[in-house]
């Protein structure tokens, strides 16, 4: 059985999609601030879980008997400032996986950002970098990272200087692409392809480039 943080959000949703394609898992939780409208197609193994992400070691049962689990939270400094970013990206992230890991998480699955860096002197990467040494001192049975690059989607969220680069990469050589963007349903192929496939790493990192290798 497995779980899903960050579904209301494009990479979540094509995850949720991807999810709902396959037979890996008896059971899918969905976990949220909020329960929203889910795609009427989705089977009955999905269910959504309500949490306060600020209180979430008052919900250790909703992760518990998951022992997958799937991080695809996120925001922006723009659309949260700094401290709300933080907050998000790292707090949420790192809080989460804890209590997963408590309760018996075995296989974690984050997404991250391409330049992740713990010692970076900008806050997007620097925080990516610090969320991925925290969750690697959690000591999961299985940690999968995936850093893309640029996300190429249709977001319903505005972001214009996102839309100028989407609209630049389509006029760049395949090589060029492969090593700096991947599409959110791509991303969302990878992960569930790796989650199938066993490991003799404890610890994976897996870069934009190799993103296409699981597809």
């Amino acid at each position: 059985m497995a779980f899903v943080l960050g579904y209301t959000g494009e990479t979540g949703k094509a995850l949720v999609k991807e999810l709902s394609k396959r037979t890996l898992f008896k059971k899918i939780v969905l976990i949220g601030r909020r329960e929203v409208q889910l795609d009427k197609d989705l089977g009955p193994e999905f269910e959504q879980r309500v949490v306060d992400f600020e209180r979430l070691n008052d919900h250790k049962d909703t992760f518990e008997g998951l022992d997958t689990g799937f991080c695809c939270i996120g925001t922006t400094r723009g659309k949260a400032g700094k401290d709300g970013y933080i907050k998000v990206d790292h707090d949420y992230v790192v809080n989460s996986a804890e209590v997963a890991k408590s309760v018996g998480c075995k296989h974690f699955l984050l997404v991250t950002a391409y330049g992740a860096n713990k010692d970076s002197s900008f806050l997007y990467p620097k925080t990516k970098g610090k969320v991925e040494e925290e969750l690697k001192a959690l000591e999961f049975d299985r940690l999968s990272i995936f850093r893309p690059g640029m996300l190429l989607c249709d977001r319903q969220e505005s972001r214009p200087g996102e839309s100028v680069l989407r609209f630049c990469f389509k006029a760049m050589p395949n090589f060029v692409i492969k090593a700096t963007a991947i599409s959110t349903d791509n991303l969302a192929k990878a992960m569930v392809n790796r989650v199938s496939e066993q490991s003799s790493e404890k610890i994976e990192i897996i870069e934009n480039k190799q993103l296409y290798d699981f597809l």
